[in-house]
Formats: structure tokens, sequence, C-alpha cells
């Protein structure tokens, strides 16, 4: 009986061991039961006194109407060079990336072949002149002797008829001397149109042949030059208006960072129909680019000026707030305790960080623009002075003053989630 009693006692050790390892590991996990307020008590639950606030005036000024898209420069006119004969590139006559202007000289091909064409056409052509001369002569002749009554009316229809045929003949003769003098200057290679000459394809010496493929080079327009871009087909409603009243909308082109204006232009043209793939329309502007700040298939944001609000009630685009119910902001009640109200907004169109506020503000009121994550419907505010660069003096940044966020994680605000529950990123 005794080994069986040991073999008990064992096992009864290692499960208080396992029950033991299994509670110290849970406690561990778990942590305490109740968070940690942070040093100093600034925690969210622990804030006692006026929330500290920079808030921003709701002023009128003249707001325009854009719309962005991205887009792409698109030449005008590219002409690739190519040889309409062959024979032996004996010239290259322009430098690589340089201006050209129509009709300039920019390659020869060796003309001696043409020239022999042209020499031969030259000589059968006074060779059947001097055919058609005689038989002149001899038609005048017959004409007088037939007056005469001394030859067969005959015999002159018969050298009349020589003298027509010899005159058609006179004529073919002048078409192939045409044709032989077009070859020849077909020899000269001039320039199709004015703009930027690229990279040459191929290298004096070598033999080339009528209407490669390659061509010679590619010539560029790029005064003037456009940039083709698309617009939602949801902006058509403003956009045809304009474009049907016969004014001219301006056109901006930016950097691809959105951080230099390169150049302004105006809207040129429209596309015929809708693209039903993604649903846009596509749009021409023409710029001047005299100071070539556009660059064939260069890629530029475009924003088209659609209409100009010269007293539009504004306010900065990151004081607004968004719920359930729409947007809103945060409005600073002056007073000796200052409150803030939460006011639904009724928004137009934004430009350049500001938005027009079509109702539910009035001018001249504030608000909130920065410190708006820890207020609520009624909570007592401090307005703050901002520093020379714009932001909250270091007090305020102690004192947990955060940017503007998307959506307030403050009870009471509208669309922000219940108490205890961090909002959705």
């Amino acid at each position: 009986m005794r080994p069986r009693s040991n073999r008990s006692r064992r096992a009864l050790i290692v499960l208080s061991l396992l029950l033991a390892g299994l509670a110290i590991w849970y406690l561990f996990l778990r942590g305490p039961a109740t968070p940690t307020p942070p040093p100093g008590g600034r925690g969210p639950s622990s804030w006692a006194g006026p929330v500290p606030v920079r808030t921003v005036e709701a002023t009128r000024q003249a707001l325009t109407e854009r719309v962005r898209a991205i887009g792409t420069v698109t030449p005008l006119n590219t002409v690739t060079v190519r040889s309409r004969v062959a024979g032996e590139l004996v010239e290259v006559l322009f430098e690589e990336g340089q201006p050209v202007q129509a009709g300039q000289l920019l390659a020869r091909i060796d003309p001696r072949a043409y020239q022999v064409q042209l020499d031969q056409a030259l000589g059968q052509q006074q060779q059947n002149l001097a055919l058609l001369r005689n038989a002149e002569l001899d038609l005048k002749r017959y004409q007088t002797l037939f007056k005469q009554d001394s030859i067969a009316r005959q015999q002159l229809d018969s050298q009349q008829a020589l003298v027509r045929q010899y005159q058609g003949t006179i004529k073919i003769d002048q078409a192939q001397v045409d044709d032989a003098r077009l070859q020849l200057s077909y020899t000269r290679i001039t320039a199709p149109i004015s703009g930027r000459i690229g990279l040459r394809q191929v290298d004096a010496g070598n033999l080339v042949t009528a209407n490669e493929t390659e061509g010679l080079a590619v010539i560029t327009q790029t005064r003037p030059i456009s940039v083709v871009f698309a617009v939602p087909e949801v902006q058509l409603a403003k956009l045809l208006p304009q474009v049907r009243a016969g004014r001219t909308l301006a056109v901006e082109a930016w950097s691809r960072d959105d951080g230099t204006l390169l150049a302004t232009g105006r809207l040129a043209t429209l596309d015929n129909r809708i693209d039903t793939a993604t649903g846009t329309l596509r749009l021409r502007a023409e710029f001047d680019n005299q100071d070539e700040s556009l660059f064939p298939n260069q890629f530029v944001n475009v924003r088209l000026q659609l209409r100009t609000i010269e007293d539009a009630l504004t306010i900065p685009s990151d004081a607004v707030q968004y719920g359930n119910r729409g947007p809103y902001v945060y409005v600073v009640q002056p007073g000796e305790k200052p409150v803030v109200n939460v006011r639904l907004l009724t928004l137009g169109p934004a430009d350049g960080g500001q938005v027009a506020v079509e109702s539910g503000l009035q001018a001249g009121e504030q608000v909130v623009l920065e410190g708006i994550d820890r207020l609520t419907e009624g909570r007592q505010v401090q307005p703050v002075a901002a520093t020379q660069d714009g932001a909250p003096d270091s007090g305020v940044t102690a004192a947990g003053v955060s940017g503007p966020a998307g959506a307030s994680g403050v009870p009471g605000a509208p669309g922000s989630p219940a108490p205890g529950r961090q909002p959705r990123p």
C-alpha cells in the first residue's frame, strides 16, 4: 500500500505546482485592474479645468472654386522626320535637342543619282520638243497645200493628229521632269514644323531607305503646348454652363509635389464623350510655355478654376469635424467663462486650405482649430494665443492641445464613439 500512497502524494504536488503557475501567468498578463493615470494627472478622465484651445475667426473673403486633376503635358504637334528617298546620308546639320524652325535644313541625302534621273528626263523632253516643232512646221505646209487643193484632206488630218500626239508626249515629259526634280528636292531634309528636335537615330554615312519607321529624329512642338487631364462626370454640371457661355476658364499647372506653379493657361476644348470605364471626361488646356517650363509627357497637377465667390464666409478646413449628422465645428461662446457649442454646418467649395460655409455660422464667430480632442458640448475652454510661427505656446503644448482630428473621440460631439471606446482610425 505504501508505493500507491507515494504516487498519490507526488501527483498532488505536481497538480498544485501547475495551478500555482497558471494563477501567476493569469495575473501577470491581466495586469492591474484599473489603468494607472499618466504623470501629473493629465489623463482625459482627470482633466478638470478649462481646456486650452486655439481659435480662428470666421471671415468673409473671395474664394475660388477649382477642380483638381492629374494631367499629362501633350505637344500640339509631334513629327517624326523621315527620309522620302533612299540613299547615303551625307550630312547632318542639326544638334540634338536644339530648337528648329519650320523649313530649316536638317540633313542631306546623296543627290547624284536623282540629278542623273532629272537630266535624263530633261533630255527626253528636249527630244520630243524637237519632234513637235518639226510636226508643227509640216502642218503649216499641209494647210497651205490644202488651200491650193494640192493634197488630200486625209493627209492634213493625219498631220494634225501627229502634232496633237507630240503635244501629249511633251506633257508626259514635263511630268517626268517635275517628278525627277521633286525626288531631287527630297534629298534636302527640312523641318516640317517649328519645335525642339530630339536625339538623332542615324549618323552621317549610313544608308537610309524611304519612310523608315524610326526616322532621323523627332520634332516636338513646345510653344505653345497643351495639358490633357480628366475630370469626374459629377463636375460637368458646374463645368458645362461655363464653357457654353463662352467664358475663358483659367488652368494652372503645378509640379508633382504640388508646391511649384509651373504655368498658367486656359481651357481649350473638351472631349466629345465620357469614358464609361472611368466615368471621366477628358479636357485639353493650352499654355504659351514661352519659358518651356512644361516638358512633353510630364505629369502635372492641374487646377481648373470654375468660378470665384467674391464674398464667401470661410474657415480653415482643419477646423471642420465630421460625424454621423454631417460636418460640424466647435464655436466658442464669449464670456467670463467661455464655453464651446457644437454647430452643424452646410459646406460649400474648398480651396487652399479654406472651405466656404453656406449655413450654420456667422462672420466673426470664433471656431476651435486646435485642442478639439478634449471638447464636448458646453465644455469650458481657455483660448490661447499662437506664436509667430502659428503654433501654440509651450504652456499649451504641455497641457496637451493637439491638432485637429477627423472625428472627435469626445462624448457629446456628433458622431463621437461611446465613452471608453477609441475611435477607429
